[in-house]
């Protein structure tokens, strides 16, 4: 793994350098405003710093070997944990490498996980009561088990992070898929950062980045947005308008295919009164591929659809129509919008059933009523589909923002949320 800063005056100037010393198969780790020292400092201009990681080839043939985080600990003195407490502590607290200090920002409460992990490790251990110890006889002897392997000070901070990422709700199979691919250190006094550094890389390349909402070659770009119903795709399509009518002043066209909820067409309705953007009802294919044809003249054109059962083939159909009527006048993007809050197993479900008729990129809603964020994990990587977005609230035009891998992976390896 390359772990390495570039300086530019803005922050596409410090990518660019970047790509071209080591391709474009980088990974942004850290993006920060620096001053340089001294009178330059004082007088001259800021410069953007970007940390960028890359994953050797090496890395990426090399068999790793698998290990079994989840199995417990075994019992160690009291005085050992201590220690091993102590020199965890001591080893978060002290990264001084440029690409620790990156790390050391990002997961700033990890160091406060392990202490306390491993003084509820000493305390569980303190209460135990200690194994009488019987008389030696030749028989005795034989039958004592062999004294078990004290797990070293690594061991116990891959535990840790595994033993979190759990607790955040990634599935099983992907956390032991994370731990299995991360570097592991072959000496036992290599420091935790450089375990933090090989997680927290591992899982940031495991989302590739979305496209988001691109311009068309030609004509308008239509964006359909799908999903079941409540999870905000109405509110979700509001914010983005806005975005692009008011922030970017493009020209915007909102349409509804969702005639099966009254509510859902006048709230968007009232939207795009407010953005003072053109708003048309569609009932069928044929209407909708008529309406792309009348905004030809426009830059995007976003489409809400009716929210139903993904498991209503007939509706299902429809959608498929639907995205064939678009699709003969304009290029169009699918979102498949989700709530954070939805269980795993009907994610799967969801997700797979919409996989059937389209491609799509994610779009999660609602991280502001769950502490727990695995989901976002779990999907992307069940479907193959990257995220665009996130939202955190019902404020239009805020609370939405693309999606940032660095800060999700944050909270994911963070007991802080």
């Amino acid at each position: 793994m390359i772990i390495k800063k570039f300086f530019g005056k803005t922050e596409e100037e410090a990518l660019e350098a970047a790509k071209k010393e080591l391709g474009n198969g980088i990974v942004t780790m850290n993006v920060r405003t620096v001053k340089k020292k001294g009178l330059a400092g004082i007088f001259g201009s800021k410069r953007v710093e970007v940390t960028v990681a890359l994953e050797e080839e090496k890395e990426s043939l090399r068999s790793p070997r698998r290990e079994t985080p989840v199995q417990a600990a075994p019992a160690a003195q009291s005085a050992a944990a201590s220690g091993a407490g102590a020199a965890a502590a001591r080893s978060l607290s002290g990264l001084t490498a440029d690409s620790s200090r990156n790390i050391e920002k990002k997961l700033d409460s990890l160091q406060t996980l392990l202490v306390n992990r491993l003084q509820q490790e000493e305390t569980v251990k303190a209460e135990q009561p200690e194994r009488v110890q019987e008389s030696s006889s030749g028989e005795d002897a034989a039958e004592k088990e062999p004294e078990k392997k004290q797990p070293s000070e690594q061991e116990k901070f891959i535990r840790l992070l595994y033993n979190t990422m759990l607790e955040n709700e990634v599935d099983e199979k992907y956390a032991n898929q994370i731990i299995s691919e991360a570097d592991k250190p072959e000496k036992p006094d290599v420091p935790i950062d450089f375990i933090l550094a090989s997680v927290y890389q591992k899982m940031i390349l495991k989302f590739n980045k979305a496209d988001g909402i691109t311009p068309a070659s030609k004509g308008p770009k239509v964006a359909l947005f799908i999903g079941p119903t409540g999870v905000g795709k109405t509110t979700t399509i509001a914010k983005i308008a806005s975005r692009y009518a008011v922030d970017e002043k493009k020209k915007v066209a909102l349409l509804t295919a969702d005639t099966y909820r009254i509510a859902a067409a006048e709230q968007l309705r009232t939207y795009a009164n407010i953005l003072e953007v053109p708003f048309q009802v569609v009932y069928t294919p044929e209407e909708a591929s008529k309406a792309v044809e009348q905004f030809r003249e426009y830059d995007y054109i976003f489409v809400d659809t009716a929210g139903h059962s993904h498991q209503n083939e007939e509706k299902l159909d429809g959608m498929k129509a639907l995205l064939e009527a678009v699709g003969q006048h304009a290029e169009y993007q699918v979102f498949l919008v989700l709530s954070a809050v939805t269980k795993y197993r009907d994610l799967m479900k969801i997700s797979s059933c919409y996989r059937e008729i389209t491609d799509y990129q994610l779009i999660f809603t609602k991280l502001d009523e769950t502490s727990a964020l695995g989901n976002i994990l779990n999907i992307k990587l069940y479907t193959g589909a990257s995220v665009a977005y996130v939202t955190y609230g019902q404020n239009v035009p805020d609370d939405i923002e693309p999606f940032n891998p660095q800060k999700t992976v944050k909270q994911l390896l963070s007991t802080k949320h």
